[in-house]
């Protein structure tokens, strides 16, 4: 079972990630980069995305889920808070974001960075930090 918890970090704001799997691993960075944008409890699932995107590596590919998903959120004014990752391979994602509205946003994150950023297989699973410029 995947997690999150947010990270001390100088000026913008980090989460420690972790999952069994990559689609656990990046389920996970995704409900935490949604509760650092808002609070996600009681949001409706009125909005559906399906994704599909590839990349040359996992980390690029992590990247580009979270930033394809803060695009999505302000496109359609919501937050996504579910996540069904239906396949996946470090290159590429076919995946389903659902949320809805909120009333009152946390902070605006402008971009998901590369600082640091390294996803490792450890005998649970997969971690990884995810650093977000606000």
């Amino acid at each position: 079972m995947g997690g999150f918890e947010e990270l001390e970090h100088t000026a913008d704001v980090a989460i420690r990630v972790w999952g069994s799997d990559l689609g656990d691993l990046f389920a996970s960075a995704a409900a935490g980069m949604a509760h650092q944008l808002a609070d996600p409890t009681g949001v409706p699932l009125t909005v559906e995305r399906d994704i599909e995107l590839a990349a040359g590596d996992v980390e690029t590919l992590l990247v580009a889920w979270l930033g394809e998903l803060l695009y999505l959120a302000e496109r359609d004014e919501c937050l996504f808070v579910d996540f069904e990752v239906r396949e996946i391979t470090p290159q590429r994602l076919t995946a389903v974001a659902r949320g809805g509205p909120v009333s009152e946003y946390r902070r605006y994150i402008k971009a998901v960075t590369f600082s640091d950023l390294a996803v490792r297989c450890t005998e649970d699973g997969y971690q990884t930090a995810v650093v977000f410029d606000v």
